[in-house]
């Protein structure tokens, strides 16, 4: 008896102990899977999946193909990158890497050399 006791005790304290953990799936920074928990810094393009046969980006958790809409908003233009929403005239443009900027590098272009041997 003392026997099964420990064991659900033991059994017990891994469950109490693994409620602290966090959900390794959970987007970064805690984002919400709604439209409406957008932070003030507007819509978050999170993913886009392009194939032949379907195009979709996920703007801040919310799943949105091309031609769908995002709140008011229509998404007219996907790209690798960027996704592209209209509401009336107004155009906003999310990128997928914000902060990150391309730029051409001032070298040659390099060539791959393969060496074959007689």
């Amino acid at each position: 008896m003392k026997t099964l006791i420990a064991l659900l005790l033991g059994v017990m304290s891994g469950i109490a102990a693994a409620q602290g953990l966090s959900d390794p799936t959970r987007p970064p920074g805690g984002q919400s899977e709604s439209a409406d928990a957008v932070g003030p810094g507007g819509p978050v393009l999170q993913s886009v999946m392009l194939s032949p046969s379907r195009k979709v980006a996920v703007i801040s958790g919310e799943m949105v193909a091309l031609g769908g809409r995002y709140g008011a908003a229509k998404l007219v233009r996907l790209t690798e990158t960027e996704a592209v929403l209209k509401n009336g005239a107004d155009v906003t443009v999310l990128r997928l890497h914000p902060l990150v900027e391309k730029r051409a590098t001032g070298g040659a272009a390099v060539k791959s050399v393969t060496k074959t041997t007689k």
